[in-house]
């Protein structure tokens, strides 16, 4: 008999009782009576290229050279070419520095760089569009089935947006699986978390679903894109950059994903419709496991 699908370990799985994650806040609730809180921790991470100071993020800390990896990847900073020689990491200073063989074309980057409306240190740098000409991604197919199964273990997973919220997530998933659940307080950060691991693992996004529980906006599509990934669902909204983007790369766009129902506003062509509607359980309209923190 095959293993069901809920039964299967994730590769990188989130661990809201992991030190340093949360912490305690006492205050009063809405009765007047003391209560305690469980809130996510947020501390500044630096990301070096050699020896050039790139960006600080302001992040939850856990994984943070498949950030700067990610980050500098997504970025364009990083090319495929690019030989990485190290990656270091110091708790200490909050520093994080990624080596390269050769020096890279960083300096001009930085020049270009633009605020984007991502929160938690969204950037974008004015080439990445760039590195979207002639882009092709794979014409996988997604079933249907396998999207309403992985937005029922996704949304019922042990994670810190269960234990606190204040928290964005984002998971690559093959099939009916997730792999990747990579989680921060700003969604950027656990897309270039995810970036990194592919990266360092040599994972290919060809037969990959990214998930993510933020909006999809143009640097959430470019993004994917860029990571070789096909597919782009989450269970919010589309800004309408983001849908004209995916057209134009040709990336299915897969948003407003509970319970029964979703929408695809781009590469609707590479859905496999193989399961009814009504016949998958509706959402709890808290999306939580029963007995979770609210």
């Amino acid at each position: 008999m095959s293993e069901r699908p809920e039964t299967r370990a994730l590769l990188i799985a989130p661990d809201p009782k992991a030190p340093g994650l949360t912490r305690a806040v006492a205050g009063v609730d809405h009765t007047g009576q003391p209560c305690d809180l469980s809130v996510v921790e947020e501390r500044p991470l630096t990301i070096y290229l050699n020896s050039r100071e790139i960006v600080t993020a302001m992040t939850i800390g856990d994984y943070p050279e498949y950030l700067g990896v990610g980050f500098l990847r997504n970025q364009g900073m990083l090319r495929d070419d690019d030989a990485i020689t190290g990656v270091d990491f110091d708790a200490e200073l909050e520093v994080v520095v990624v080596r390269t063989a050769e020096q890279t074309d960083h300096e001009d980057k930085l020049k270009k760089k633009t605020r984007t409306s991502g929160c938690a240190v969204g950037t974008v740098f004015g080439d990445m569009m760039e590195g979207l000409e002639g882009l092709e991604l794979p014409p996988a197919q997604v079933r249907t089935s396998d999207l309403y199964a992985l937005a029922r273990q996704i949304n019922t997973l042990p994670s810190l947006y269960l234990e606190a919220g204040a928290i964005h997530g984002s998971v690559l998933c093959k099939g009916d699986q997730p792999l990747v659940y990579m989680e921060d307080v700003g969604r950027h950060n656990a897309v270039d978390k995810i970036a990194g691991w592919m990266v360092t693992e040599g994972a290919t996004g060809a037969d990959k679903v990214l998930y993510t529980t933020g909006r999809l906006t143009s640097e959430m599509v470019i993004k994917t894109a860029l990571m070789g990934i096909p597919v782009l669902a989450s269970r919010s909204g589309f800004t309408a950059w983001g849908v004209e983007i995916a057209r134009q790369v040709g990336l299915t766009l897969i948003g407003r994903m509970r319970g029964q129902r979703f929408v695809c506003l781009s590469g609707a062509e590479r859905l496999v419709w193989d399961a009814d509607p009504a016949a998958q359980p509706a959402e709890d309209r808290r999306h939580r496991r029963k007995g979770a923190p609210a």
